[in-house]
């Protein structure tokens, strides 16, 4: 997560492991990368994912999110939430091009490493159970699930 998070303050071991010892948090991995996310009723949120930076690009954020979805609809999970950093370019690309859709705001959200703040723009995607597939929502409020 350190290599991973250039701009923003990483996790520290203690918050990863407090983090995952909630029965309804799971840790998702592949080589070089790793999503943190927690499922509630028909919800799900991404608390976390990255890639280390030498591995970037070679579709293992992709494999993991995809795998997260597959899991989500398993467990009659309807939507995915999570939140991207105003000013992170290439994650806003990554999460739109997977389907997810800006539904709120949460401002000065992000402390980054040099101490500045960012907003958050929270994303959402809805799964469809009936089709089998995932399909972008643009509705959503700005309150965190869970």
């Amino acid at each position: 997560m350190d290599r991973a998070y250039v701009q923003m303050r990483p996790w520290s071991a203690r918050d990863i492991a407090d983090t995952l010892s909630a029965s309804h948090n799971l840790i998702l991995t592949r080589d070089h990368g790793f999503l943190i996310a927690q499922m509630v009723a028909d919800e799900c949120e991404v608390l976390a994912l990255a890639t280390d930076p030498d591995a970037q690009r070679r579709g293992v954020a992709s494999a993991l999110l995809s795998d997260l979805v597959a899991r989500a609809a398993k467990n009659r999970v309807t939507r995915i939430f999570l939140e991207v950093a105003r000013r992170n370019e290439p994650a806003k690309a990554f999460y739109s091009a997977k389907g997810f859709a800006a539904v709120g705001t949460r401002r000065g959200y992000y402390t980054l490493r040099d101490g500045t703040k960012d907003d958050a723009l929270l994303l959402s995607l809805a799964i469809d159970q009936d089709q089998g597939h995932r399909a972008p929502t643009s509705h959503g409020s700005d309150t965190k699930s869970g």
